[in-house]
C-alpha cells in the first residue's frame, strides 16, 4: 500500500541496524531542533510569545505561529523522511512533532517531556520497522 511512498532503504534486520537507524533518527532530530530551528523559528512558533520581527522591521502577521511551527515541522518530517525512507513516518513525524510541541509551547510539558517523547517517536517508527508491520 505505501510502496509508493518509500526510497529503497532496508528495514533494520538486526539489534545493531535498529540500534543505527535509531542513532541516525536521533541526530536528525538534533539538527533540526537545535541549529536549524534558530532564533526565530524558537520564539515565533510559541503563540504565547512576544512574535519576533520581521526581517523588514515590520510586525510578524497574525497568526505567524502556525507556519513557523509548521515549518519547524516540516525540516523534522524531512530528516525522517530521509532517514528512514518512509514518507508515511516523515507524515506522522510532523503530525506528532506538531503537537508535542504545541503542547510543550502551552506549558502543559516541561523541555525535558518534550524532548524525551521526541526521542520516542523515533524509537517507534525503528520499532515498527524491526517488526515488519510496514
Amino acid at each position: 500500500m505505501f510502496e509508493a511512498l518509500t526510497l529503497p532503504l532496508q528495514a533494520p534486520t538486526g539489534l545493531v541496524s535498529a540500534f543505527l537507524l535509531f542513532f541516525a533518527l536521533c541526530i536528525g532530530h538534533s539538527f533540526a531542533d537545535f541549529p536549524l530551528q534558530g532564533d526565530f523559528l524558537s520564539r515565533g512558533k510559541n503563540r504565547n510569545g512576544t512574535p519576533p520581527t520581521l526581517a523588514d522591521g515590520k510586525a510578524s502577521p497574525p497568526n505567524l505561529w502556525i507556519y513557523l511551527m509548521s515549518a519547524h515541522c516540516l525540516i523534522h518530517a524531512g530528516f525522517v523522511w530521509i532517514i528512514s525512507g518512509y514518507a508515511i513516518f516523515a507524515i506522522a513525524e510532523f503530525v506528532l512533532h506538531w503537537i508535542i510541541d504545541v503542547v510543550k509551547c502551552e506549558g502543559r510539558t516541561s523541555f525535558a517531556t518534550d524532548q524525551w517523547l521526541h526521542i520516542i517517536t523515533k524509537a517507534g517508527y525503528v520499532a515498527i520497522l524491526w517488526a515488519g508491520l510496514i
